[in-house]
């Protein structure tokens, strides 16, 4: 590495989508709305489970949170990214970056958890229907959560810690539309090696555990619900297990075919497009994929309405 182009940054150039300027109008009016909707649907959701006393059950408790987590991690995110296709100033400061990296990452990996810890309720809810909520206490529920939050915070802070190390920078201009790690990595001048593998390795573990608990939860609901046998029991098992694992599909698809891989920079194209699937939106999707699907959801808004109106 030629030390001449190397030095210190106080801040980055973050492109985005530079590349299609002719496009900016159209992404900007289509993120906006996305993220609109995204707020909307998840803090409405969110206020909802708090407010109706029908949906104060273990399910509607974890789906709250993941709510929570899918405005968090849309809204460190976007808000730049709209800033920056409507600017020509795509500077962000360096420790903005970094912040912005580990709120980022903190809240992804919260979401990894979350659905593996769902997938084990619904395992519960289904196999263990008479001790549901015995099992599934308040303590425990609030325990689950905590540990979710708290992994996923140590997670990021150990990535936040060696990459406040690098010490110096070959360019300042990220090809990214936010401080993801990958590409802040490939800009540096020194040997990023352990990074590169602690990301590979630590992001592999997350995705492989959570795939593990899910995996092994719907293997038992699979032989539970076909042990079933009434139908109308089957189809209820079927229909509450379906909104969950839609959810873990798409997201954690995306996520394996970016940071799973120990080859992949998170610079090109195909990842970007990929990176704004599961960050702008997988966050909108989530809360309608539950609420369309659910009808306690749509019962328990209907409820909260009709006593707004009546009440007036």
């Amino acid at each position: 590495m030629d030390e001449e182009n190397c030095s210190t940054v106080a801040q980055f150039i973050l492109l985005g989508f530079s590349d299609v300027p002719e496009l900016s109008g159209v992404l900007s009016l289509l993120f906006l709305l996305i993220y609109g909707v995204t707020a909307l649907a998840n803090l409405g959701m969110t206020a909802l489970i708090q407010v109706s006393s029908q949906l104060h059950t273990p399910m509607y408790f974890f789906l709250s949170h993941l709510s929570f987590v899918d405005f968090c991690y849309s809204s460190v995110i976007v808000p730049k990214m709209l800033a920056n296709i409507f600017n020509k100033d795509k500077a962000i400061s360096s420790l903005a970056c970094m912040v912005q990296f580990y709120l980022f990452c903190t809240c992804v990996v919260t979401e990894v958890f979350l659905l593996a810890v769902m997938a084990y309720d619904r395992f519960v809810a289904i196999c263990n229907p008479l001790l549901y909520t015995a099992i599934m206490s308040s303590n425990l529920r609030m325990i689950l959560v905590s540990g979710c939050y708290l992994c996923a915070s140590m997670c990021s802070l150990i990535h936040l810690c060696l990459a406040l190390e690098i010490p110096s920078f070959k360019s300042n201009v990220i090809n990214h539309f936010f401080c993801d790690l990958p590409p802040l990595l490939s800009l540096a001048c020194s040997d990023v090696t352990v990074n590169k593998v602690l990301l590979f390795v630590v992001a592999t573990f997350n995705e492989s555990f959570s795939i593990v608990v899910i995996f092994t939860s719907y293997l038992f609901i699979l032989i539970t619900i076909l042990r079933m046998r009434s139908v109308e029991g089957r189809r209820k098992a079927f229909s509450t297990c379906a909104s969950h694992l839609t959810v873990i599909i798409v997201f954690h698809g995306t996520i394996l075919s970016i940071y799973c891989s120990s080859t992949s920079d998170n610079s090109g194209d195909a990842d970007k497009v990929a990176t704004v699937f599961y960050t702008v939106v997988i966050p909108m999707l989530n809360p309608l994929i539950y609420s369309l699907r659910n009808k306690d959801v749509k019962g328990a808004l209907r409820k909260v309405v009709n006593s707004k109106i009546y009440s007036q």
